[in-house]
């Protein structure tokens, strides 16, 4: 009984300070995704402008041409989604909780997201932004070499590969009792 009233040693004084530096060093972070905030910024005004030019020239450009620029304004949506997947769900899986529960605006996938989950969201994302560039090259294919086209689709498939393994695993890691 004595011993509880000691003061705590320099050893664990030490132990705890270290524990505090490390674990703030995750502020670290914070920078990072704020560049990703003005990043996403960076795609609405792009976003902006390829709609202007858009809406600008519509009656005087070829469908084709209005369908590759319509591709790539997908394109930026699609990107901006992974910017905010990233920025909300690495922001509160890996620095710190940001207390939506009740918000009507919540995601429904940020409530049981981890950094499997994250990983796997952002391989599926990829896979849809690959899917429009490949889209985008098959419209203009009369434009591009074989090569092009072939090397665009093995790259594309090589992500789909690699968002199903991500995906194996994950199940594999969290259900290991069923395989």
């Amino acid at each position: 009984m004595a011993q509880k009233n000691r003061p705590p040693s320099t050893e664990y004084k030490q132990s705890s300070i270290m524990s505090n530096v490390l674990f703030g060093s995750r502020w670290l972070q914070l920078p990072l995704y704020l560049g990703l905030i003005v990043a996403q910024a960076v795609y609405v005004f792009f976003f902006g402008v390829e709609l202007v030019h858009l809406v600008s020239t519509a009656s005087t450009i070829k469908e084709a041409d209005i369908m590759l620029i319509v591709l790539g304004l997908i394109d930026v949506v699609m990107i901006s989604n992974l910017l905010i997947m990233v920025i909300v769900g690495g922001y509160e899986t890996f620095v710190s909780r940001l207390n939506l529960e009740g918000h009507p605006d919540e995601p429904d996938w940020l409530s049981h997201v981890n950094a499997n989950l994250l990983k796997v969201k952002l391989a599926t994302a990829i896979i849809g932004i690959s899917s429009i560039h490949l889209l985008k090259t098959f419209i203009n294919a009369e434009n591009l070499s074989d090569k092009v086209l072939i090397w665009q689709t093995v790259i594309h498939m090589t992500f789909v590969f690699s968002a199903v393994a991500i995906a194996y695993i994950d199940k594999l890691m969290h259900h290991p009792e069923q395989h």
